[in-house]
């Protein structure tokens, strides 16, 4: 199990991860709201990030995991190489 903390994660580092796993932004935070919507084909629904919030909560990244079905290990490993 890794130790290393899923807080602290600038969004537009977090945007990075989200395009690296195949993500499109589907729609902006531009107007009110301040959230944007990112899809992917095989996702049964779109996963919604907060960008009046910097850093990303750690429960968001959390739930933005569970939804792409991806580890810890294999996000750490992936921030590194953005």
């Amino acid at each position: 199990m890794s130790t290393r903390k899923l807080s602290n994660i600038p969004i537009n580092k977090f945007r990075k991860f989200l395009e690296s796993q195949g993500m499109k932004l589907i729609k902006d935070s531009k107007g009110r709201g301040g959230h944007e919507k990112w899809s992917r084909a095989d996702l049964d629904r779109p996963i919604i990030i907060q960008t009046h919030v910097d850093p990303i909560p750690e429960f968001i990244v959390k739930q933005v995991l569970r939804h792409l079905n991806i580890s810890r290990a294999e996000f750490h490993n992936a921030m590194k190489k953005i």
